[in-house]
C-alpha cells in the first residue's frame, strides 16, 4: 500500500450519554454495537473519520459515545482519489483513519468515567479492516 500524507486536524466528542436507569448490574452480559461513517469536504481536501459505540444490555442502550476525526490529506493524494465522477477512497487507507478514531475515542471514553462504576466498561479491540469491505466511493 502506498503511503498517503495526512495529518490529524481535529477531534470532536459529538455525542456522550450514560443511561445509568437502563444498566443492570446484575447482568454479566452485554453487547457493543460498533457503527463507522465517513465525510469528505473537498474543498479543504479533508475527510472526517466517524466511530460511534454504543454498550447494550438486552438490546437496550446503556452508555453511547460517538467521535469524530477530521484529517487534512496532503493535496498530491487528495488529488490522486479525484476521478471524473466521484473521489474514491483506498479501504486501507480508510481502515487506518477508523483505527485512529477508535483508538481517540477509547481514550475519551476512559476519560469521561474516570471515578464512575461505567470506567470497567471499555472500547474493546475492533478490526476495522474486517468492517471496510471495499474502497469508498464518494460522489462529488
Amino acid at each position: 500500500m502506498t503511503k498517503i500524507g495526512f495529518n490529524l486536524n481535529k477531534i470532536n466528542t459529538l455525542q456522550f450519554a450514560i443511561i445509568d436507569d437502563a444498566f443492570n448490574s446484575e447482568l454479566d452480559e452485554f453487547n457493543v454495537e460498533t457503527n463507522l461513517g465517513y465525510g469528505l469536504d473537498t474543498e479543504s481536501d479533508s475527510m472526517l473519520s466517524l466511530v460511534k459505540i454504543q454498550f447494550e444490555q438486552k438490546e437496550v442502550p446503556f452508555m453511547i459515545i460517538e467521535v469524530s476525526c477530521e484529517f487534512d490529506v496532503v493535496k498530491s493524494f487528495w488529488d490522486k482519489f479525484k476521478d471524473s465522477e466521484s473521489i474514491i477512497i483506498p479501504k486501507g487507507f480508510m481502515a487506518h483513519l477508523a483505527m485512529i478514531t477508535v483508538g481517540t475515542t477509547r481514550g475519551i471514553l476512559h476519560e469521561k468515567t474516570r471515578n464512575t462504576k461505567f470506567n470497567e466498561f471499555i472500547v474493546p479491540m475492533i478490526n476495522v479492516s474486517e468492517m471496510i469491505k471495499e474502497d469508498g466511493e464518494f460522489s462529488k
